[in-house]
């Protein structure tokens, strides 16, 4: 019975002329109408996709189980926060995610005074997706490992909770590094709660502004994928560290190809 009122509903749905594009893209587009209203199952999906990405803002960020799944791969971490001291001040107040709260600054500050200043630094942070740092940041260290600068100091990855990008700055200022790249969870798309930005700032320090940052976003097995996305973002550490720039004087031009950068140098 059942089925027969499924197939007899999805009669009275007139198709799109293109719904053969729909393999191409998640992006809701050929849905069909029933009347002068989507159909059913559409609207159901569409109320899904809502109820995930607000989930996926709203996760607690388990910093504890990603420190260990790093630790694993061999990388040493640290963990830190930021001053917004529950998730409701994090997205109210989006400045408090910006900067270190006091126990986690001085415990850089120690880190860096007792002769561990590194050249290159990583923040794993949570964002507006923990989901996306959880799922992503170790297959994309994984897979930049091997096509590092060598020779460069490379600090612990800092795991950070409650952060926004601008995190990062006070991080590799605090740390005296010359690169930081911070991997950190972007806010929820209706088909992507789970994607993971890469944002790379030259000379970092508290006060840099986007234009001084290059990004690759949408890193996650339906957009970028890991390895693609480590080859480009390793491309841009390179150049970045030699050139001594970053933001829209650095375009990125990688063999993988792609837009990461913003202008031309």
């Amino acid at each position: 019975m059942i089925d027969d009122d499924s197939a007899r509903a999805d009669a009275l749905v007139q198709r799109d002329p293109w719904q053969a594009l729909r393999r191409l893209t998640p992006a809701r587009i050929a849905l069909g109408r029933v009347g002068a209203s989507l159909p059913t199952a559409e609207v159901l999906r569409f109320g899904l996709a809502h109820a995930q990405a607000q989930d996926a803002v709203q996760r607690p960020f388990d910093a504890r189980s990603l420190a260990a799944r790093l630790e694993a791969d061999g990388w040493a971490t640290l963990g830190v926060a930021s001053r917004a001291a529950t998730r409701e001040h994090y997205l109210l107040r989006p400045d408090l995610g910006r900067r270190l709260d006091d126990a986690s600054a001085a415990r850089l500050d120690a880190l860096a005074a007792g002769g561990a200043a590194a050249e290159l630094v990583f923040v794993a942070a949570d964002g507006l997706s923990s989901l996306a740092a959880e799922r992503h940041a170790p297959a994309l260290l994984a897979a930049l490992r091997p096509l590092l600068p060598r020779g460069r100091r490379i600090g612990p990855v800092v795991v950070a909770r409650q952060a926004r990008v601008a995190l990062g700055d006070e991080i590799g200022e605090r740390l005296g590094a010359s690169l930081v790249v911070v991997l950190i969870g972007e806010r929820p798309g209706l088909s992507s709660p789970d994607s993971l930005g890469l944002y790379l700032t030259h000379a970092p320090r508290v006060g840099r502004v986007d234009a001084e940052r290059n990004c690759i976003s949408n890193v996650r097995a339906e957009g970028l994928a890991p390895p693609r996305a480590a080859a480009r973002l390793a491309w841009l550490v390179a150049e970045s560290m030699r050139r001594g720039l970053s933001g829209v004087q650095l375009k990125e031009a990688s063999a993988s190809g792609g837009d990461a950068g913003q202008a031309a140098p």
